[in-house]
């Protein structure tokens, strides 16, 4: 009877839910929609994730959106972006997005040559041959 009961305690114990390591809870969440096109939400993790959004349709019937993230990187800094999302599509800004490096004053002073030409009415084919000629 005791190795019955004692069965029974076992087989309790291994069925009740196992923690997942992997799972991260959600400490907040807000979500607002309006139903005419005008939203916002916003979450946090308790590993440190955020996101806040606000939606509102844009003058040209697309939906506008701003807001920011942010979340932590292996060596315990924090990475935050804020964005506008619209009709010139999505813009971040962050220190962590890497920026290019200046062009080359060569590379400019081609680009200058390649406006003026333009602007005297010269042309160029597929294959970037010049097509109009001075006069």
């Amino acid at each position: 009877m005791k190795l019955v009961i004692l069965a029974c305690l076992a087989a309790v114990a291994l069925a009740r839910p196992q923690s997942n390591p992997d799972q991260i809870d959600i400490l907040r969440q807000e979500t607002v929609d309006n139903g005419d096109g005008n939203f916002n939400y916003l979450f946090e993790t308790e590993n440190g994730i955020y996101k806040e959004v606000v939606g509102s349709p844009s003058a040209n019937g697309a939906q506008a959106m701003r807001g920011s993230y942010r979340f932590p990187l292996d060596d315990g800094s924090i990475v935050e972006v804020t964005f506008t999302a619209d009709e010139n599509g999505f813009l971040p800004v962050s220190d962590a997005i890497p920026t290019p490096h200046p062009l080359p004053a060569h590379v400019i002073e081609t680009l200058a040559l390649v406006d003026e030409l333009v602007r005297q009415g010269a042309t160029w084919d597929d294959q970037g041959r010049r097509i109009t000629r001075r006069k």
